[in-house]
């Protein structure tokens, strides 16, 4: 089940484990991803420019000089954040394309199905690649250049599920799918009580609708 916006908040207000504990019993991996859970949570539900570094280090009962050991600043954070959660959703379907290669017809359902199981493995750091990021011009950039790739990848497959499309027509239907399956994740991290089952049938119902708008 995904985690909505309200258990979030709840939980990132709870006690931070002493620095000094959480720094002298986890490995330095360990402590890499204590900090990346931390922030997600913050900027997931309060937005990059509203969280602080002294807000992470607390969450994550580390000091501040132990999150500059893995991270030069917040800002660098953030971006491994977004390109790590981009790279690994985008994997996650492709998988499944890769698996079904002699069966299309089982590969789509699979597809959605496993990019949405990965949104629900993953709501912080989904739920920030998918709002828009404000106050900085340089995360602004990196998450227009990840939107792109993405669309560039829903062109891709496309072709492949629905070939004979005006070649005019695929990026504006990229994007289509790309806005399409951001905004329905963001709504059901809002909306957790909704079966996952329901929202994939939803997105396969639009888009199948494009396969049969081939001329």
């Amino acid at each position: 089940m995904v985690t909505n916006s309200r258990d979030e908040v709840a939980e990132g207000r709870a006690s931070p484990r002493a620095a000094t504990t959480a720094e002298r019993r986890l490995s330095a991996s360990e402590r890499r991803a204590v900090i990346e859970e931390a922030a997600a949570r913050l900027f997931a539900q309060r937005g990059y420019a509203a969280t602080t570094v002294e807000e992470i280090v607390a969450l994550a009962g580390v000091s501040k000089p132990m999150l500059y050991r893995h991270f030069e600043s917040k800002k660098e954070l953030q971006m491994k954040l977004l390109q790590r959660r981009r790279d690994e959703l985008a994997a996650a379907p492709l998988d499944e394309f890769l698996r079904a290669q002699s069966d299309r017809a089982a590969a789509l359902p699979a597809m959605v199905d496993a990019w949405f199981a990965h949104v629900e493995g993953h709501p912080y750091t989904s739920r920030m690649l998918f709002q828009d990021a404000i106050g900085d011009a340089e995360v602004q950039a990196l998450q227009r250049e990840l939107r792109r790739r993405q669309r560039a990848a829903d062109v891709a497959l496309l072709r492949e599920f629905a070939p004979g499309l005006p070649e005019s027509e695929l990026e504006p239907l990229g994007e289509i799918i790309r806005s399409s399956l951001a905004g329905l994740a963001l709504w059901w991290l809002d909306n957790p009580q909704v079966p996952r089952a329901c929202v994939v049938a939803a997105m396969l119902r639009m888009t199948r609708g494009l396969q049969a708008a081939r001329p």
